[in-house]
């Protein structure tokens, strides 16, 4: 008997009465051939049951039966499934994906079941039909996009500009990198009352977003932001409160929150017979200030001449377009200083103490000089840019074309954070530690206001809601200071001292409890930081990196 002929004898494969289920009948036949899986999946196709799902355990336990000559009766082995989808919402609400499992012997995902679904969901925004209609005809998908909302766009946060480009300008300023320009401070500016100033651009609302179910997304408004409260010499215009104008003729200077303008006292030189000279504003001196004088002013000094021996004090900067000379180092050298809150720029310096609250530059040479800025020194622009001899302290960098001099003269550098910029980060954080506590405490009084309304006196609660948005502005002045201070403490460990053309035998350099002398004549190059500590540079290494 031929073997092929009795292959699969008393195996019956039919589909049931709904025609999605394919059951398997077996009568034992005697002495039939083997059969395996490749033969039964040719059978199953034959039977119109080629695109089912398939059980394995029954096929298998319909081969095992069939080769154990044993009975089987309505075994399931392959069911129609149809095609399944699933719509998934971001959690944000603004975008809708679809996934299509497909359909095995079953009924495809019609474009109508997708719509459907999406009209369960409540999704009617930014529908993508075409995506969807790709994805029924592909017969599967997996996270394809079929609906994207709209993202709210935050608005602007408001700012004030500057109307008048050449305004001094009183804020910090500490550049990312620590780097340093050359600063032509130039002439003093001033302009007269009545003149546009400043003005204050409104925050903007934002742009609402919506979800994929149609809901309205508010965006984020920008911050306001105000003029700065007693701002002297300015005033809004009578029909436009955003805009400051002068309201008297002066200096205008930017400040944090604004503009002011100061009162400028012009005198053609400073001696015995103008006197000593104290200014609420700025200084303009058109000549020479004489030894022994003093000129004191809030805001800048400018002077056209030389100052020898003399006393200057500004709130803002001083610029001397001529040198200034004293007599530090000698017995009749006197209690002279210079000081200001700002910059000092000079054409020289010899043998002068000055001390400025951002940086020093002197565009010909210092000599014998004691200077400490809390930002940067620079010594040569247009000029020579020597420095020989004395002390110059800064904490970002001092740069020169030539430190030193062949005579060896010491000539002594300290550069790095000063001790007291730590006890000032200290300060800030123990008074900012102690002004959040007290909004804690208004918070929670205010809270109890609002969970029992009328339990306390309105002028109670209109008190503690002025005294949290005062500490809460201060709170945020206080971050704000921290951060620049910190910023700087972090440039401050990339220090540098320059030498752009030369450095001599003489030289001395100290960061922290570090120290380096310089031995020998040298190039160009930089004393910093290095792998074993304070060393000297090559001249590529002069700008340090900015601090990630």
């Amino acid at each position: 008997m031929n073997t092929l002929d009795t292959r699969g004898a008393g195996l019956s494969l039919q589909l049931d009465a709904t025609g999605r289920v394919l059951l398997a009948s077996l009568v034992p036949q005697p002495e039939v051939a083997a059969i395996d899986a490749a033969w039964l999946e040719e059978r199953i196709a034959e039977a119109g049951a080629g695109r089912f799902r398939r059980d394995a355990a029954a096929c298998e336990l319909l081969l095992q039966q069939y080769a154990g000559g044993a009975a089987v009766a309505g075994l399931a082995l392959a069911t129609a499934v149809d095609a399944a989808l699933a719509v998934r919402i971001a959690p944000d609400a603004l975008l809708a994906t679809l996934d299509i499992t497909p359909a095995q012997g079953g009924t495809p995902i019609s474009k109508e079941a997708v719509l459907a679904e999406l009209g369960a969901k409540g999704i009617t925004e930014g529908i993508a039909l075409d995506a969807i209609n790709q994805a029924i005809a592909d017969g599967a998908a997996q996270d394809v996009e079929i609906a994207r909302g709209r993202a709210p766009v935050a608005g602007e946060d408001g700012r004030l500009e500057c109307l008048l480009p050449a305004a001094r300008d009183r804020r910090p300023q500490l550049d990312a990198s620590g780097h340093i320009d050359y600063r032509d401070l130039g002439e003093i500016q001033v302009v007269r009352a009545g003149e546009a100033l400043m003005r204050r651009h409104p925050p903007t609302p934002g742009t609402p977003g919506i979800t994929v179910r149609g809901a309205a997304i508010p965006p984020r408004a920008g911050k306001d932001i105000a003029f700065a409260p007693g701002l002297a010499g300015v005033a809004p215009a009578a029909d436009d409160p955003n805009l400051l104008i002068a309201a008297c003729a002066g200096q205008p200077v930017q400040v944090r929150g604004g503009i002011m303008v100061e009162p400028v006292f012009s005198v053609e030189a400073v001696n015995m017979a103008s006197g000593n000279i104290r200014f609420d504003g700025s200084v303009k001196i058109r000549g020479d200030v004489a030894a022994g004088m003093l000129v004191s002013a809030t805001g800048d000094i400018e002077i056209g001449g030389v100052v020898e021996s003399a006393t200057l004090e500004a709130g803002g900067s001083i610029v001397v377009k001529g040198g200034v000379i004293g007599r530090l180092g000698r017995k009749d050298a006197g209690d002279h200083h210079i000081s200001c809150g700002g910059d000092f720029s000079a054409a020289y310096a010899q043998q002068v103490r000055v001390e400025a609250g951002d940086s020093i530059f002197i565009d010909d040479i210092a000599m014998q000089c004691d200077l400490l800025a809390a930002n940067h020194i620079r010594v040569g622009q247009r000029r020579r840019g020597h420095v020989i001899g004395g002390r110059l302290q800064a904490t970002l960098s001092v740069t020169a074309r030539v430190l030193g001099s062949p005579n060896r003269i010491e000539t002594r550098f300290e550069i790095g954070t000063p001790p007291a910029l730590h006890k000032q980060l200290a300060e800030l954080a123990r008074q900012r530690d102690g002004e959040e506590t007290q909004l804690l405490e208004v918070s929670k009084l205010l809270a109890f206001a609002d969970h029992n309304p009328g339990r306390l006196p309105p002028a109670t609660v209109e008190k503690a809601a002025h005294t949290a948005a005062r500490l809460s502005a201060e709170i945020a002045a206080l971050r704000e200071t921290e951060s620049a201070l910190a910023q700087k403490a972090d440039l401050a460990r990339n220090a540098r001292v320059v030498a752009e053309q030369a450095m001599y035998d003489g030289v001395v350099v100290t960061l922290g409890i570090q120290r380096y002398r310089v031995s020998g004549e040298h190039g160009a190059g930089a004393i910093g930081l290095g792998e074993q500590g304070l060393a000297l540079l090559p001249a590529e290494d002069a700008v340090p990196a900015a601090p990630a």
